[in-house]
């Protein structure tokens, strides 16, 4: 049975989510740290230790061929898709095999900005709009992702 995970740090689209995971009669596991401990009826929880990238090894150690994950991180995203699941960011863009790379290396990219003392304009304020393309997004990724005669 596929599984959606969210790393729910920051997620701003996590009730969307569980709401989405009943739908489709799927479980919902949100993976989170101490920091962001949060509990949501119709979602099972997992609180891991504070860390860089501990709810991301948790979450890549439990994800299987199929499953879904909402992310906003990319080097997360990567691993899934090496694990052939289907991430998906909180704005309803997939990451792919074709896009994850050019993802990857903007990231690296402005990294390099960042600590040479450059500044980026950050993340534009999160709308409407945004929420019904996610959940747009996550319904047909489900469809796609449950096998014929689940």
């Amino acid at each position: 049975m596929v599984t959606i995970f969210v790393d729910a740090d920051g997620c701003p689209v996590v009730n969307e989510t569980i709401s989405i995971a009943k739908k489709f009669k799927l479980p919902c596991i949100l993976i989170c740290d101490t920091a962001h401990e949060m509990h949501r009826e119709g979602a099972e929880t997992v609180i891991v230790s504070k860390g860089a990238d501990a709810v991301d090894f948790v979450l890549v150690n439990r994800v299987k061929k199929g499953d879904i994950v909402v992310t906003q991180d990319y080097g997360l995203a990567a691993m899934v898709l090496a694990k052939q699941g289907h991430p998906i960011d909180q704005n309803g863009r997939r990451y792919t095999e074709e896009n994850i790379d050019q993802l990857l290396f903007a990231r690296h990219t402005a990294q390099k900005i960042r600590m040479a003392g450059g500044r980026l304009r950050g993340p534009k304020k999160r709308s409407k709009e945004s929420n019904e393309k996610f959940i747009e997004s996550l319904k047909e990724l489900c469809k796609f992702a449950i096998p014929p005669n689940s």
